[in-house]
């Protein structure tokens, strides 16, 4: 697929897939394109509760990974390349508006297309600053986003931006997921890479947001809390890249910084990302959450304060992975909860627009 970012055009889709007016789109059918679900399979059959969430709550994308954590079991939804390819035809089908298909492919230890399954071996991005080639970057960029477009994928949350300030933290310099603790070689290396992805029609994703670098824990397992250890420069790569590049995406991080915001992580937080992404860096694209079943979110809020608090903050697309628990019915419940909140007046109707034109700003431009 390729999208050509830049164009105005808002439109939205009746059941049959004719264009009509956004207004006439219901308030739960603008709330579920705010969803992205991780789910389970190989192959998609009428009894698998995505086709629901798909056809009838309009789930605007889903995540597939290679590994079911809660049962631990080794296969997932990645098998073979051509079963990839069938099943991301099979999921666009069973949508009315076309869908993002997501997949964490950043290279080196975080792919979800391995080997073992017949892809291509990757290098990571601390490879990749090491050698601090973009001639080396761009090759392996441009393998990388032409295979994610073939095999149907048009979301990589990939590049990671942030900084390798703590070569020690267990989620990002242990990984090797960093390409320097230098802005500018991260900045170099992150801008070939989204560039490729953008030839190849697949939107890059720069994550974490406002940076996860620094940390010492892992926010999969709780809070990481980067108040002592942040440091402005770690905006910089965010900051060169939206004022210079067609960048479409962002992803928040779940740190808590209290020098940023006293009383939220990134992901919830409004002077974060509203006042910092958006207002600050004059960033225009989506912002996707990171998991929000992650334990940083789980363990310390419940559902709807979270989605509260992340839709207030300008999250536009909230990720709900499955993957660290399984939820099968997390989709309905979403959109049953925030439909509540908005009639409550807790979450304006304004709020739920904005991100829904965000949203099909981007999904209107796909040719």
């Amino acid at each position: 697929m390729r999208i050509l970012f830049g164009m105005l055009l808002v439109i939205s889709f009746s059941a049959s897939g004719c264009a009509q007016p956004a207004g006439e789109v219901s308030l739960e059918n603008k709330i579920g394109q705010m969803l992205m679900v991780g789910f389970r399979g190989t192959e998609i059959d009428a009894g698998n509760p995505i086709v629901e969430d798909i056809r009838d709550r309009n789930i605007g994308g889903v995540i597939l990974f290679d590994y079911d954590v809660p049962s631990q079991h080794p296969l997932r939804n990645i098998q073979s390349a051509d079963q990839v390819k069938r099943l991301t035809e099979q999921l666009q089908h069973l949508a009315s508006t076309p869908l993002f298909i997501g997949i964490d492919q950043e290279g080196g230890q975080v792919i979800r297309l391995k080997p073992r399954f017949g892809f291509p071996q990757t290098v990571s991005a601390h490879y990749l600053g090491t050698v601090n080639n973009p001639d080396t970057t761009q090759l392996h960029a441009t393998q990388q986003a032409r295979l994610l477009d073939q095999l149907g994928f048009n979301v990589n949350f990939a590049p990671v931006v942030d900084l390798n300030t703590n070569p020690e933290n267990p989620v990002i310099g242990k990984l090797d997921r960093s390409y320097s603790a230098d802005p500018e070689v991260v900045t170099t290396h992150a801008r070939i890479v989204a560039r490729e992805h953008l030839k190849a029609g697949v939107i890059p994703v720069l994550k974490h947001f406002p940076g996860h670098g620094s940390a010492w824990n892992d926010s999969h397992k709780g809070i990481a809390d980067v108040t002592e250890t942040w440091q402005q420069v770690e905006l910089e790569p965010y900051a060169n890249l939206i004022a210079s590049d067609s960048i479409p995406a962002v992803m928040t991080a779940h740190v808590f910084n209290a020098k940023l915001d006293s009383t939220y992580p990134a992901t919830l937080s409004s002077p974060v990302l509203d006042e910092l992404l958006r207002d600050r860096l004059s960033f225009e694209g989506l912002i996707f959450s990171d998991d929000m079943q992650m334990q940083a979110i789980r363990s310390q809020y419940g559902l709807e304060t979270a989605l509260k608090q992340a839709i207030n903050a300008g999250v536009d697309i909230l990720v709900f992975a499955n993957n660290s628990v399984f939820e099968e019915d997390i989709a309905e419940r979403a959109i049953s909860v925030i439909s509540r909140m908005v009639e409550r007046g807790e979450i304006s109707r304004t709020t739920i627009e904005d991100s829904y034109k965000r949203i099909m700003r981007i999904k209107s431009t796909f040719e």
